[in-house]
């Protein structure tokens, strides 16, 4: 018998896997040392990812809003932290009353050189880049003063304060504007107020005990400044880049108020001139009164009276939110007045109750009357004329303080200085009477509308 055939087996091929074609728009990953993917059809790679991945993230305007008003807090700290140091510049190198209000009023000066020049400098370049050039001239500024041999450096210092701060005020009070995430357009204009009056009172509070508690009087309050400008640039470094999409060129600022708005400008500008005038007194002589009332030389002691006005500036501004600006300069020109007549009195009795009254009215009404005039200006400066609008209101205030800090420091060099203390009174009076008829003249215009937001 034959064998039945055996069935043929199949020989079974080993299948491999089918390498799959990367798909257009699939993301590929590569190992460590190839190139980083095809750059014709713009694949995306594990490079990129992962250096998307380590990139630092951008601050939304919650954010830029409130880096914005960091930059504020630094402006004024500059500008009250040697106040409680003067007394001891005097002593060191014998320095008349003159000599010390004109160190303060520097600041000023060289506010009113750089506003004009650059004043619109954020509307055509941006909020972010200006306010980080003007805070690096802050920065700078603490450095000076540190190593200060003589009193030509604190005029140096001063020159730099006051140009970082003409650079920064205006775009950092339109940033407030632009990023400001509330239903309320107020709430800019109040955070403004908070926050200058923060930095100045913890600049005059902690400069007070850096001299007194620590080594080297001199030195400490301007390294905390210079610590802090480092912060505030790296908060704006990280903030979203805002500079405008069409290019201008740029041109000095002229003296330029939009028509329609030039009552109301002048309202606010002589607003915030008022609040500012008196903060020169305070500021450039409040040690030097403070020593004739109570004869006393500690630096913490002096450094936390003057605090006190300016905490009450910043108490204040956090309930002016929901109110009316014209109505917050009636009521801030009525309490200025009060407190002039308060720091006439306390002059001449030498007193220190009443000195200490003085800066609590004189600060509720300079949060008052601060307030009311960039609230107004806010809501009337269209937005591409904002920022050098908001540097022509600073540059006149800013001239009217620094008139007022030289004139009373001359007047307390020839007489005395309950004689300068009554001249700047009848002065401010005359300023605060001004701002009164322009309001009662105002009324008989249209009422200024408030938008919705923003």
């Amino acid at each position: 018998m034959g064998h039945p055939q055996r069935p043929q087996r199949r020989v079974r091929r080993r299948r491999y896997p089918r390498q799959r074609r990367p798909r257009p728009g699939n993301r590929v990953q590569h190992l460590p040392d190839r190139p980083p993917g095809n750059l014709v059809t713009g694949q995306a790679t594990a490079y990129t990812h992962h250096a998307a991945q380590n990139a630092p993230r951008r601050l939304g305007r919650r954010g830029a809003f409130w880096a914005a008003a960091s930059v504020l807090a630094l402006a004024l700290w500059s500008s009250g932290a040697p106040s409680v140091l003067y007394p001891i510049y005097a002593e060191k190198w014998d320095l008349t009353p003159v000599m010390v209000t004109s160190v303060f009023a520097t600041y000023q000066l060289a506010l009113i050189v750089v506003l004009p020049l650059f004043g619109n400098l954020s509307d055509l370049f941006g909020r972010r880049r200006i306010m980080i050039t003007g805070t690096a001239l802050i920065g700078a500024s603490a450095l000076v003063f540190t190593f200060a041999p003589h009193v030509a450096y604190l005029y140096a210092g001063r020159v730099l304060q006051g140009a970082g701060a003409g650079l920064a005020m205006g775009a950092a009070t339109a940033s407030l504007i632009e990023n400001n995430t509330t239903s309320s357009p107020r709430f800019a204009s109040t955070t403004a107020t908070v926050a200058t009056s923060t930095g100045l009172t913890l600049a005059l509070f902690l400069s007070g005990l850096c001299a007194e508690y620590l080594p080297l009087p001199l030195v400490w309050s301007y390294i905390v400044l210079l610590a802090l400008a480092a912060t505030s640039i790296t908060a704006l470094l990280l903030s979203h880049d805002d500079r405008p999409p069409a290019k201008s060129r740029w041109q000095p600022l002229s003296p330029f108020v939009p028509a329609g708005i030039r009552t109301g400008f002048v309202i606010a500008t002589l607003s915030v001139a008022l609040a500012y005038c008196v903060g020169a007194i305070f500021l450039s002589l409040g040690a030097h009164m403070i020593d004739q009332f109570t004869h006393t030389n500690n630096t913490a002691i002096i450094g936390t009276l003057l605090a006190t006005s300016s905490a009450f500036i910043g108490i204040t501004g956090l309930f002016l939110a929901r109110f009316n600006a014209l109505t917050l300069i009636w009521v801030g020109v009525g309490l200025t007045l009060v407190s002039l007549a308060i720091m006439a009195t306390a002059s001449e009795f030498q007193s220190l109750p009443l000195f200490l009254t003085w800066c609590v009215i004189g600060g509720i009404a300079y949060s008052l009357a601060f307030t009311g005039g960039l609230g107004l200006i806010n809501r009337l400066a269209p937005e591409h004329h904002r920022g050098a609008t908001l540097s022509l209101l600073y540059l006149i205030a800013y001239t009217l303080q620094a008139v007022t800090a030289i004139g009373i420091g001359a007047l307390a060099t020839t007489t005395n200085l309950g004689t300068a203390v009554g001249a700047a009174a009848i002065a401010l009076t005359v300023l605060s009477a001004t701002v009164a008829v322009l309001l009662l003249a105002d009324r008989r215009t249209p009422p200024h509308t408030e938008p919705a937001s923003s």
